[in-house]
């Protein structure tokens, strides 16, 4: 059974910083690439960023270029996002999750969510 699980989210002051991780099971980490979105309150679901199965090719939003950074280790099973800057906008339910393929394209499952909220 496919199981992602994010942790790491919280209430961060604007400017600051956070970290979420997604521990990976049930299926080979090392084959599939690997999605960071987001939803903020009363919105849709926005995409974020995209890492290729062995972390070649990477992309991000325009709304978190620069300030970013997605990563992942095959070997623990575990894809990362590092938030830089953030702003309040930033504040959303951020859920990884996994590509049917090794490129990134798509998502067939994804965890539950972590809740971050940037406010002063």
């Amino acid at each position: 059974e496919v199981q992602l699980v994010e942790s790491g989210g919280g209430l961060v002051q604007p400017g600051g910083s956070l970290g979420l991780s997604c521990a990976a099971s049930g299926f080979t980490f090392s084959s599939y690439g690997m999605t960071w979105v987001r939803q903020a309150p009363g919105k849709g679901l926005e995409w974020v960023s995209v890492m290729s199965s062995g972390g070649r090719s990477i992309s991000y939003a325009d709304s978190v270029k620069g300030r970013f950074t997605i990563s992942r280790d095959n070997a623990k099973n575990t894809l990362y996002l590092q938030m830089n800057s953030l702003k309040p906008e930033d504040t959303a339910v951020y859920y990884c999750a996994k590509a049917p393929n090794w490129k990134g394209y798509g998502m067939d499952y994804w965890g539950k969510g972590a809740l971050v909220t940037v406010s002063s």
